[in-house]
Formats: structure tokens, C-alpha cells, sequence
């Protein structure tokens, strides 16, 4: 069972991911932090194979704590579950070696997604001494596969390749879900869906319209 280590500053995010890794039987959590100079003081004296971590914290922020535990040559694991959905911070997190990156709010699939990521990626690596060049690519190939495919329950490459391209088309407007679904042809319910993966995966921008006279709606468009 491999164990875990939440850190995060905001209560509810962390009961969120806590019941979430609760749900994976393969996990166990061994700790809860709300900084990160809390959780290196964790880990000097407790074990842990993953980090779920988030960015902006008291003290420490993520990424601070992530080059801390990387020149301490931790060998842990760490996803990042963040509002940061920005390129920078993107890139960030790939440099410094992260098995996955969560934007909030996330849904409970695409969270099991990535502790089933991790769960890949090490058994790829378990019980392998010494690897021929024949291994390390397939190690490669099934990690940038688990990157790209599948797509969660209920998204369909099809249907998000034909909603992407019309912000491509349009990506300097703001756009509601049902505006969205007008212009392509798709039921609201649909484009709603497929905008909460977009979002939760970095790849547009949502804030919340308050001036629309009535209820307030989210509304979209591809960061940049």
C-alpha cells in the first residue's frame, strides 16, 4: 500500500483529497500538512511515497517545497492539485519531476486518475535492476501515453477537438457554456461537461460572470 502525505492549506480541498485517496484502495494516508515547511519537518521523520501538494501556501509555497525535497534527494512522488492553471507554473511542475497536475476544481474521476498515473509508473519501474534500451522505451511510451489517453468518462476526442477549435477560432472572447453549444450544435448539459474537464486540465480559463442581470454564469475562453 503506498502512503501519502496531503498538503494543503484550505480544509475543504484537503477533506476533498483526503476522502478521494480514501476511495483507492492501493492508498494509505500517513500525514496532513498546511504548509510546506510543515511537511518537510514530516518527512525527515516519516516515510512517504507520494505528495499530493498544493502551489500557494503560508511559509513554503509548492514548488519551494518541491525543489526542497528534491535537493534532499527524497525519493517521493508528487502531484500538484492547484488553482495555479497558468503556463509558467505549468512548466514549473514538469521540471521538477511531478507524476501529475490537477487544476481546482477537479472531479473525483480525473483525481483517480492520477493516483492510478502514479500507481503505472511504478510498476513500470518495480523489480528492474538493470534496463536494456528495449524497456526504458516502453517505460517512456506508456508514461507519455498515461499523459494523453484515456480521456475521462463521458469525453470524447471528437467532440473536444470540435469545441477546442472554435475557442482556437475565437480565443480573445469570453464565451458561457450555452453560447458555446449554440455556435457548435451541442446540448448545454454536453458543452457544461466538457468545459469543467477543459478547465480542471488548464486548458481554458473560467471565472464566474456576475453582471449578466440574473444568475450568475461561468463563462470561458483559452488562456493567453
Amino acid at each position: 500500500m503506498y502512503k501519502v502525505l496531503i498538503v494543503e492549506d484550505d480544509p475543504m480541498v484537503a477533506m476533498i483529497n483526503e476522502q478521494y485517496i480514501k476511495k483507492n484502495k492501493n492508498f494509505e494516508i500517513v500525514g496532513k500538512c498546511r504548509d510546506g515547511l510543515s511537511a518537510l519537518e514530516f518527512l525527515e521523520n516519516n516515510e512517504a511515497d507520494l505528495i499530493v501538494l498544493d502551489v500557494y501556501m503560508p511559509k513554503m509555497n509548492g514548488f519551494e517545497t518541491l525543489r526542497s525535497i528534491r535537493s534532499k534527494q527524497m525519493t517521493i512522488d508528487a502531484i500538484m492539485v492547484t488553482a495555479a492553471n497558468d503556463r509558467e507554473s505549468l512548466e514549473e511542475a514538469l521540471h521538477l519531476g511531478i507524476v501529475d497536475y490537477l487544476v481546482k476544481p477537479f472531479t473525483y474521476d480525473r483525481f483517480q486518475m492520477a493516483l492510478e498515473k502514479f500507481i503505472a509508473q511504478n510498476n513500470a519501474l518495480k523489480d528492474l535492476d538493470m534496463l536494456n534500451q528495449k524497456s526504458i522505451d516502453s517505460i517512456i511510451e506508456n508514461s507519455r501515453n498515461k499523459n494523453t489517453t484515456p480521456f475521462p468518462k463521458g469525453i470524447q476526442e471528437k467532440t473536444l477537438g470540435l469545441i477546442m477549435d472554435y475557442l482556437s477560432e475565437n480565443r480573445d472572447t469570453w464565451f458561457t457554456g450555452d453560447e458555446i453549444a449554440d455556435e457548435i450544435g451541442l446540448t448545454g448539459v454536453t458543452v457544461r461537461r466538457y468545459m469543467n474537464y477543459l478547465a480542471e486540465s488548464g486548458r481554458v480559463t473560467g471565472e464566474m460572470d456576475y453582471e449578466t442581470g440574473g444568475r450568475p454564469s461561468m463563462r470561458y475562453k483559452i488562456p493567453g
